[in-house]
């Protein structure tokens, strides 16, 4: 299988009859859903659990994604609940990331630790896969599904809500969006040379944005409103054919 869905808050599964495959890696064991879609075998991995019982700063980015790659993965989709710091960003749309920003602290961040003895880097120039990017896009315009657009996603360590104070200073950055886990998923995805993009939902305008407080249930409406979009638009992509031809993801690390 080539392809894999990460499904964040709110996105527990494909939908479909799966089974189950424990996959043992370095770094810890995975749990991964396989489902059969359009003939094909596809990995569904729930970030956060499916009993979404592990919070932001203990997920285990390493082990989920090098799982990924020991089954074969080469192309990965993943969504993130996300609040909006964008007005023309509101609850319930689907963004996608175009960028980064990595505001987190304590998490393991990379795989090039060093062991081995070689130093590796790698580029970051475009750290959502373009393909992938432009793949949902025209998933969006086949079943008629509205993007509200493109935006820079700021990652939070978590598992706290950012006061008004950051989210002004947030903004100054240039960040649309804030979340809590995409960071480090998207640089061990192109540590491993996998093709990855990020579908942010939006389930509240940041802290301070707003009179009225955030609150679980206006996220959770915020959820039902796009989750079902969000997971058809990801199944689309994957009926299509994914090769890597056309992006740089597969070639971006450089070893001194």
């Amino acid at each position: 299988m080539n392809k894999a869905m990460i499904g964040g808050t709110g996105v527990y599964g494909s939908g479909t009859p799966a089974r189950v495959e424990q996959v043992a890696t370095p770094y810890g064991d995975v749990s991964v859903d396989v489902v059969e879609l359009g003939g094909e075998e596809v990995a569904f991995l729930a970030r956060h659990g499916k009993g979404h019982s592990v919070p932001p700063h203990r997920i285990n980015y390493r082990a989920n994604l090098k799982a990924l790659q020991q089954l074969g993965v080469t192309h990965v989709l993943a969504t993130a609940a996300v609040g909006s710091l964008n007005p023309a960003f509101r609850p319930g749309d689907l963004v996608l990331a175009a960028d980064f920003l990595d505001f987190t602290q304590g998490r393991a961040r990379t795989f090039f630790e060093g062991a081995d003895g070689q130093v590796r880097h790698v580029g970051l120039e475009e750290p959502y896969c373009p393909e992938l990017r432009r793949q949902l896009t025209a998933a969006a315009d086949r079943l008629e599904i509205p993007l509200a657009g493109s935006g820079v996603y700021l990652c939070t360590e978590g598992p706290r809500f950012e006061t008004p104070a950051e989210i002004r200073m947030f903004r100054g950055w240039g960040a649309d969006l804030v979340g809590m886990t995409n960071v480090p998923e998207v640089v061990l995805a192109k540590e491993l040379g996998l093709c990855y993009a990020a579908l942010g939902l939006v389930v509240n305008m940041a802290s301070g944005l707003e009179e009225v407080p955030i609150t679980l249930e206006d996220i959770q409406a915020a959820l039902e409103q796009c989750r079902d979009r969000a997971t058809r638009l990801c199944l689309d992509v994957f009926q299509q054919p994914l090769h890597q031809q056309h992006c740089s993801c597969a070639h971006s690390v450089m070893g001194l």
